[in-house]
């Protein structure tokens, strides 16, 4: 894939070759998706409502296989790319809106899947906690995003995590240097602590490197 001089979802070259890129680049992402899909089971009621924000091609929705349809939910998929949404692979239709601004109902389920790392310190915290709020009880908030790493050798051991994980999917070198230096500007990875300073209560439920995924329930 060629890829731009500055990272964009919003190309439409990025988005037809985005299933493979993603997978190449993220070699956990199956296993995060499937974990995900894995917790919305045990969230998300009959005729309950779910967002999934960031929803790219569909994979989200794919992976919850006919769920959507036995519990008769409402699946909301929200993206901000247009040409994202012209290969959206899902059931339901898809929303071409900015997720920050989105008028959100009350609902039981609402992912994250890596999209807080591409939006303004001030845009995400406001994202987050608007989304805390419209969580109905027993429901759940599921986040999974890239964050800055701990202090000392171990910070460059992790960042090499993902790297390494990269060649072993055979993701030719010039590639994982291009989309590094494409990122600049544009992925601001959250401050390791980010989630817990400011959803109490999250758990952290997936890490790979620089990678994680958190879950805050509502209590009932």
């Amino acid at each position: 894939m060629e890829i731009p001089r500055d990272w964009t979802f919003q190309n439409k070259e990025v988005a037809d070759k985005f299933d493979y890129h993603v997978r190449e680049q993220l070699p956990w992402y199956e296993i995060a998706t499937g974990l995900v899909a894995h917790i919305v089971r045990h969230y998300l009621p009959e005729n309950g409502l779910m967002y999934d924000i960031g929803a790219s091609t569909g994979n989200l929705e794919c992976a919850l296989g006919d769920l959507i349809q036995k519990r008769k939910a409402r699946y909301v998929p929200i993206d901000n790319s247009e040409q994202m949404a012209e290969l959206y692979r899902g059931n339901s239709r898809l929303e071409v809106a900015d997720a920050v601004t989105f008028d959100y109902e009350d609902c039981d389920v609402a992912v994250c899947f890596l999209v807080l790392m591409f939006l303004s310190t001030e845009q995400r915290l406001s994202l987050l906690k608007e989304l805390q709020k419209k969580i109905k009880k027993g429901g759940c908030l599921i986040i999974i995003d890239k964050t800055q790493m701990c202090e000392g050798y171990l910070s460059t051991v992790l960042h090499r995590v993902a790297i390494a994980g990269k060649v072993a999917a055979n993701c030719p070198a010039d590639e994982i240097i291009a989309k590094e230096l494409s990122l600049a500007g544009v992925q601001r990875p959250l401050p390791i602590d980010y989630i817990e300073r400011n959803l109490e209560g999250s758990h952290e439920v997936f890490r790979f490197g620089e990678f994680a995924g958190w879950v805050l329930e509502c209590a009932e």
